[in-house]
């Protein structure tokens, strides 16, 4: 199959949800004057010949590393590695990425931990830099899940997380320089299900995926909060045009969510979940309607993550797991055509690995960053956890073989 290379100009793919809300917040909606600088790339005029990862037994296009891998990269020395796709080594487990808007500068992205709540900058050619510090209780699978920018980032500069307390799952905003505020309290939380996930639905609301807190049979309860998607103002309330007026619930039947994303319209938004019982699934959103019908399940239970939407461009929704990148084929109309295959699992040509993916966010139309989580059950080597560029290869979506 022959690989070909599209690219977004001037910025170069890389070279190298009845419920009653508790704890809306009103404050300052602005962070004016904060900015970032990230390193300057090389020009769309030199792409990179990427190479083709995962199993071939797979049909379509598939996903690699932003940055042409020899057949041979050195190992991690300390927290130097000398994969070129890597954009900030030694976190400690990557739960949650966003990555961030900007033209004819690096790729930058923020990347959170889910045990400590630190939130950094992490951006090609530096060292990741502390940007914001939120209180989280880690217990179980919670602590900070998930980041997504605010549908207006780009005036108010500000940043919604999922988060643990210790009374309860919430949503909260923030900015650098500014303490968080609390937008959306008193998700159930329990001994497991506290993973959440947030994002844009296209249209100015923000979507929240909430785990079932350990009860799956809160997943199907309409008044509880927990194992839901709710889709919310950026103040935290019931938005405009959810199925039932003045309720949160877009859709319900949720376990324990790994991630959301949608194409930029927001004509198809997806979630996974990775329930106790039963295997691992993704799902497209309907309002309205509950998570009965998978688009695709995994017997074998990877621990999805998130996802990203290449679908416009490459049609493929690719989705992070414990055993590399999932990459599903689908159609525009949201239909899955074939099989998954598997790509950045080390059976490649090269055999490229970064071990157990978690968080997912979109760049641009083909560039996606991930996080890494091999401190949390996997086997880390010395630079993990890592924040990892990931572009789709192929733009013929054609079907075959090298």
């Amino acid at each position: 199959m022959r690989t070909r290379f599209r690219w977004s100009a001037p910025l170069a793919l890389l070279a190298c949800g009845s419920l009653v809300l508790s704890g809306c917040a009103r404050f300052d909606d602005t962070a004016a004057g904060q900015t970032f600088t990230p390193a300057p790339v090389p020009s769309p005029e030199s792409p990179p010949q990427v190479q083709e990862n995962g199993d071939d037994s797979g049909s379509g296009p598939r996903s690699g590393p932003a940055q042409p891998q020899p057949s041979q990269v050195p190992p991690p020395q300390g927290c130097k590695d000398f994969d070129k796709a890597v954009i900030a080594t030694c976190l400690d487990t990557v739960s949650a990425v966003a990555g961030l808007p900007g033209e004819g500068a690096a790729p930058a992205a923020l990347a959170g931990e889910r045990k400590t709540g630190r939130v950094l900058l992490a951006s090609s050619g530096h060292d990741a830099a502390p940007f914001a510090q939120l209180d989280v209780q880690a217990d179980g699978d919670g602590g900070l899940t998930s980041l997504a920018l605010s549908p207006t980032y780009v005036e108010d500069q500000l940043v919604f997380a999922y988060v643990t307390t210790p009374t309860d799952n919430r949503v909260v905003r923030f900015a650098k320089g500014q303490p968080p505020k609390p937008v959306l309290t008193g998700i159930p939380k329990g001994p497991t299900g506290n993973r959440g996930a947030l994002a844009s639905d296209g249209s100015g609301a923000l979507l929240v995926a909430t785990g079932d807190a350990g009860n799956p049979a809160a997943a199907a309860d309409p008044n509880s909060l927990a194992g839901k998607v709710l889709r919310i103002d950026t103040s935290g309330k019931p938005a405009p045009g959810n199925p039932s007026a003045g309720s949160a619930v877009y859709t319900k039947g949720l376990h324990s969510p790994g991630g959301l994303c949608g194409s930029p319209d927001g004509k198809r938004m997806w979630v996974t979940d990775h329930p106790a019982d039963g295997p691992d699934a993704v799902y497209r959103l309907q309002a309205g309607q509950s998570l009965t019908t998978p688009a695709w399940t995994w017997p074998d239970r990877p621990a999805l993550g998130g996802c990203v939407d290449f679908v416009d461009a490459n049609g493929i929704l690719g989705i992070a797991s414990s055993t590399g990148l999932q990459n599903v084929p689908v159609n525009r109309d949201g239909a899955v055509t074939g099989k998954p295959s598997v790509s950045l699992d080390g059976k490649g040509k090269p055999p490229t690995t970064y071990g157990r993916l978690s968080a997912m966010s979109m760049v641009n139309p083909q560039l996606a960053v991930a996080g890494t989580v091999n401190k949390d059950g996997g086997k880390p080597v010395s630079s993990d956890d890592r924040v990892v560029l990931i572009v789709v290869t192929d733009t013929g979506g054609g079907p075959g073989k090298d």
